[in-house]
Order: C-alpha cells, then sequence, then structure tokens
C-alpha cells in the first residue's frame, strides 16, 4: 500500500531466507519494508506482554523480552509506539471492565491500524481513515471468530451478547461489509496505481476468504449439534 503511493527508491538483491535456506530469490527493499518490520515488531512485542499479563504463558513473556530490548535500541517511530501503546491498554482496560459498546471497542484496535497506516503527517489522510476502519474490520473479524470458545471459557467478547440471536450470521456479516465498505472507499480516494490491483483484490476479494472459512466452521458445528 505504502509503496504504490509513494512509490520509494528500492534496492534489489538475490537473497537466502529462513523459509528457503538453501536458494536465493529476489529481495526488494525500501524504506517501507524497514518500516513494516519495525511495526511487526513493536505489535508482537505488546502482544507477547499481553499474553503474560493475561495467560502467564512464560515463553511469550521471554519472547516478549528479547523483542523489547531490540526496540528500545532501534525505536525511529517513538509517536507511534506510545499512541500503539495507549490504545492497546486503554483495550485491555475496557476489555476488563466489560464494555459491550462494540464500535468503542473496535475503534481502539482501528485507531491503531490508523496509526500503522499513516506512515508520516501529510496530504495523504485517506491513508488514516482506510486504516482505522480495516482495524475495526479485523477486531470484528476475531471476535466473531472466537465467539463461541469465548462463551464457552467465559472469555470477554464484544459479540457474545449478540451471538444468542436468531439473526446473528446476518448480523455479522452486515456489520464486516459495512467497515470494508468504508475502507475501500478511502483506498479509491488514494493515487495508487502501481500494486493496485492487487490491493483492490484484497479488499474486495482476499480479506472475505477468512471470514466464509469462519462462517463454514460455524455451519458445521450447528449441523453438528442439529443431529446431537
Amino acid at each position: 500500500l505504502l509503496c504504490g503511493l509513494y512509490e520509494p527508491e528500492e534496492t534489489c538483491s538475490r537473497e537466502r531466507c529462513v523459509a528457503h535456506p538453501l536458494s536465493r530469490h529476489m529481495a526488494i527493499e525500501n524504506i517501507f519494508t524497514e518500516y513494516a518490520a519495525d511495526m511487526n515488531v513493536l505489535l508482537t512485542m505488546y502482544k507477547c506482554e499481553d499474553d503474560w499479563k493475561d495467560e502467564k504463558k512464560a515463553g511469550r513473556h521471554l519472547y516478549g523480552s528479547v523483542l523489547k530490548v531490540k526496540s528500545i535500541k532501534k525505536n525511529p517511530y517513538p509517536e507511534k509506539a506510545e499512541k500503539i501503546k495507549a490504545c492497546l491498554e486503554s483495550l485491555s482496560q475496557k476489555e476488563k471492565e466489560n464494555v459491550q459498546d462494540i464500535d468503542t471497542m473496535s475503534g481502539l484496535f482501528g485507531e491503531i491500524m490508523a496509526e500503522l497506516f499513516a506512515y508520516q503527517k501529510d496530504a495523504w489522510e485517506p491513508l488514516r481513515k482506510m486504516g482505522f476502519y480495516m482495524g475495526k474490520f479485523i477486531y470484528l473479524l476475531d471476535a466473531y471468530e472466537d465467539v463461541e470458545e469465548d462463551k464457552k471459557k467465559q472469555n470477554y467478547n464484544p459479540l457474545a451478547i449478540y451471538s444468542k440471536k436468531a439473526d446473528f450470521e446476518e448480523f455479522a456479516g452486515h456489520l464486516l461489509t459495512m467497515m470494508i465498505a468504508e475502507a475501500s472507499r478511502a483506498f479509491e480516494q488514494l493515487p495508487i496505481l502501481k500494486n493496485a490491483e492487487i490491493l483492490r483484490n484484497i479488499l474486495y476479494s482476499g480479506v472475505w476468504c477468512r471470514y466464509e472459512m469462519i462462517r463454514e466452521k460455524r455451519r458445521q458445528k450447528a449441523g453438528e449439534k442439529a443431529d446431537e
């Protein structure tokens, strides 16, 4: 997305990687591959910290500590780190308070994605809007996938109270469609040519693959319960 919008200078080389250690393959690097890597480290570190707080997973705590050391040594985006941390803490607190407002809860994760999408402060405000609604979609899709399991374990899930209704599947699908519609509308405002068709394929088709997979699993489970 960022490469398509800003079209930065790129460095091409042939490298080995963890997935394919025996053969070299094309590698393209630019400022945005570095940025994406930094953001991945940041989010993974916070996720590990959250897993440690909630479930006391020792392995996640150790991994998070390693990432934290690396992040402190190399943190070219301190403002983004603070914003993401604040949103995650607020999200965690509201989950503990059992806040049921799905707009508020998904909006907090939307703010995180908005911060990631907006690489810098410039004229491309649609990037932030696109990230915001993509974040809401991701949060709600995750809740949709886990709702039955969360109810069994009595874990927080903002869709739990809605899942008891007869039209829940229709409600969830409509909710997710609205989020992607807004993200797509923001995307179409951006003057992107490079990778545009790939990005459209992701927005209009790819994001729904997981939804359809989850929905099919729910159908199968519902059928099994009916047979019982």
